[in-house]
């Protein structure tokens, strides 16, 4: 089975600044962990969810399609619902942005049944310095491409890191795939 799904054109530049747009015009809230815990030492950052925003409407859309491509082409998962919104995140200089080694599955109702996680680069790879999306589905480690608009689709048990942003600011949107337990 492949580790993870990627393609270069999930969004345009055009609708990269769209969702972008729609996020700074938000209130934003500092990034949690499952379980509403805060550690800044694992994870710095300032998150939008997009559900209910006006203007991003047209955003479920295209991550659905996007997912279910992936799965079609690669992971063939029990795919059954998006039971949490998409978020963006942000990841500043100014706060040394980042989020270390983890994966997505986790305790509580929804983290617990996440199968797939899908990241979006909104950022262009010039706006920032760091914050390379990493996955480690195994010994070894590999960078997720930083195009403006790439996305990458992977399970989401796999170990994954946003490295610390040491310029700039790169901005991310993220969702979440969800379905029974994997056995």
């Amino acid at each position: 089975m492949p580790t993870h799904y990627a393609t270069p054109d999930g969004f345009s530049p055009a609708e990269c600044d769209r969702i972008i747009d729609v996020a700074r015009l938000a209130p934003r809230q500092d990034a949690r962990l499952v379980g509403a815990n805060r550690d800044h030492n694992l994870r710095r950052a300032d998150l939008v969810w997009l559900d209910g925003l006006a203007g991003a409407e047209w955003v479920m859309d295209r991550l659905i399609d996007i997912v279910r491509r992936a799965n079609r082409d690669c992971f063939g998962f029990d795919l059954t619902e998006f039971a949490e919104s998409p978020q963006i995140a942000r990841y500043g200089a100014d706060r040394e942005g980042h989020f270390d080694w983890h994966s997505d599955i986790g305790e509580g109702p929804q983290a617990a049944r996440r199968k797939l996680t899908m990241v979006a680069q909104l950022s262009d790879v010039g706006d920032y310095t760091g914050g390379a999306l990493e996955l480690r589905p195994s010994a070894h480690v590999h960078k997720a491409d930083r195009g403006r608009g790439h996305v990458s689709v992977f399970p989401s048990y796999v170990l994954h890191r946003v490295t610390p942003v040491t310029q700039g600011e790169r901005l991310s949107l993220t969702v979440w795939a969800h379905g029974p337990a994997f056995r």
